[in-house]
């Protein structure tokens, strides 16, 4: 109980902090010049881990100052170290409380078997559909059995295309903002196909276990 006291109040003691300065810290990020591209980086991760103001904002800021190239790695590269540092603190601090709860109720334990079975593909396809709050994912994740490379590995490769995205939209608001109907337009088929393969992939995997559990009998 104490571990679990600790680590909240220092997650919350840090989004306390986060909230009060954010507004100075976008707009150094606006004015910023690209020697302090580590530093933005390091900014980056904490406005991603603490989401005070939604990240595809900060990525869009980001992609304006730096390019939609290294403001893309960026973006990149803050938002994957938030995501595995959410991970860390959950399994460190939650986990044994969290199984009881993932199988605590009989279709939950089924979904979380199969997401632990399939877990780097789910969350490489989860993580390319922004639509996705990206906490439950990481939450989900730490509570489960899924390793912490897979996850890293997995969390990482999915959030490729967004954060992309992110920053080119960004870069393209001060340069053309026309060409943003052109990104949106082939970015929502690019999602349409993912989400229709994470459904069929999902369906096969429920069918595959169903079979499974019933030969098991």
């Amino acid at each position: 109980m104490l571990r679990k006291i600790i680590v909240t109040l220092f997650y919350v003691s840090i989004a306390v902090f986060i909230y009060v300065i954010h507004e100075p810290l976008l707009q150094w990020i606006h004015s910023t010049d690209r020697e302090y591209a580590v530093i933005t980086a390091l900014v980056a991760t904490l406005m991603s881990l603490f989401p005070v103001i939604p990240y595809p904002i900060v990525g869009g800021v980001i992609g304006a100052a730096y390019g939609p190239v290294l403001g893309g790695f960026l973006i990149w590269f803050g938002s994957s170290m938030a995501s595995i540092i959410m991970f860390a603190i959950v399994r460190y601090g939650y986990q044994d409380w969290g199984m009881k709860i993932l199988h605590k109720y009989k279709y939950l334990g089924k979904l979380t078997v199969l997401f632990e079975r399939n877990a780097f593909l789910t969350i490489t396809l989860l993580r390319m559909i922004p639509i996705i709050p990206s906490i439950i994912i990481n939450v989900y994740a730490a509570l489960s059995r899924v390793r912490f490379v897979s996850y890293a590995l997995a969390s990482s490769l999915g959030k490729i295309p967004s954060m992309i995205l992110f920053a080119m939209i960004g870069h393209t608001i001060v340069t053309d903002p026309r060409e943003i109907i052109y990104m949106v337009i082939v970015y929502g088929t690019f999602l349409a196909i993912v989400y229709s393969g994470y459904r069929y992939f999902k369906k096969r995997a429920e069918i595959k276990f169903q079979l499974q559990h019933e030969d098991a009998k």
